[in-house]
């Protein structure tokens, strides 16, 4: 698969869970389903080692089988793929894209440095000896809230007059003084937006979303993503029964409780009900209460009760 210019990265991509087992281990035979339901979902594409596939608590050779065993299925698929690189080290993060990009993804997914925060300049000098070991294949910045380094408009526009290969990102999202500014950056760039404010993000300029919903179902994503342009205002409507879910259900978990950002998408998954990966996060990491699924399920079929039909 060739690499994707910023104008060909777009729509809905969903993740790569990581199912894990009571001793520790990976089950990659679920994995593999999963892989499979997703690759099948109708997504515009699909990518590894996000937050939520847990790349920072992996060794590398379970890094480079599950690398392989996506590029091979997407491959097969005809399903454009991304694979994250990402490392708290930056020179295992290096390491990784010299031993992936020969699987020929569309784009590598790489974070900052993220024990000590960069300055400007060590943002470049990364990014640069990066980009020059993905080449030619276009890097995507994974900048999430909790990352050490938040990267504003101006960085990217900084970024892109430097000319590196920086395709795209993921990101939190904004204000409207936001969107304006990532609508008007040098070159064409790829941003992504949270999958709960697909609508507003995408109508506000958003290239598409690495999705949380996709995580709930990445079929019933889909739905919504083409409900947005055949029926606008019903797709509206679902994102503020969404948002409303969100506010009331899952952000209280993260607010109150401490849960993080992994152990709800894989919570999500249970909800949505198309996967048995589960919601064990690897040691030390704490996952949500499986008995909880059905309360959350229910409470969900409330909010949003046409979401989830004929979605096989």
């Amino acid at each position: 698969m060739k690499s994707f210019s910023a104008e060909e990265i777009h729509g809905v991509w969903g993740t790569v869970l990581l199912p894990i087992l009571k001793d520790q281990s990976i089950d990659w035979e679920v994995l593999e389903h999963a892989l499979k339901f997703t690759l099948d979902a109708g997504l515009n594409g699909i990518y590894t080692n996000g937050s939520a596939g847990e790349f920072y608590n992996q060794t590398e050779a379970e890094f480079d089988k599950l690398s392989e065993l996506v590029a091979q299925e997407a491959e097969n698929a005809g399903v454009p793929f991304q694979l994250g690189c990402g490392h708290l080290n930056p020179l295992l993060s290096l390491e990784r894209v010299n031993r992936v990009k020969s699987f020929s993804p569309c784009a590598l997914q790489v974070i900052l440095p993220d024990w000590i925060k960069t300055n400007n300049k060590e943002t470049l000098k990364f990014l640069e000896k990066t980009a020059s070991a993905a080449a030619p294949i276009g890097l995507v910045i994974y900048n999430p809230p909790h990352a050490k380094k938040k990267l504003l408009p101006e960085d990217y526009a900084n970024i892109l007059m430097e000319g590196l290969p920086v395709v795209g990102c993921k990101t939190a999202g904004g204000d409207k003084e936001w969107y304006s500014k990532m609508n008007n950056l040098p070159k064409h760039f790829s941003y992504f937006i949270p999958g709960h404010f697909m609508v507003t993000g995408i109508t506000q300029g958003a290239k598409g979303t690495y999705s949380n919903i996709a995580c709930m179902h990445p079929k019933a994503v889909i739905k919504w993503y083409r409900m947005m342009h055949e029926e606008p205002e019903r797709a509206q409507l679902i994102e503020k029964q969404l948002s409303l879910f969100f506010e009331r259900e899952i952000l209280p978990l993260i607010l109150e409780e401490g849960y993080c950002d992994v152990a709800i998408d894989k919570f999500l998954a249970s909800i949505g009900d198309w996967s048995m990966t589960g919601t064990r996060l690897r040691w030390p990491y704490s996952g949500i209460d499986p008995e909880r699924i059905i309360n959350k399920r229910r409470k969900l079929n409330k909010y949003v009760p046409e979401f989830f039909k004929e979605l096989d």
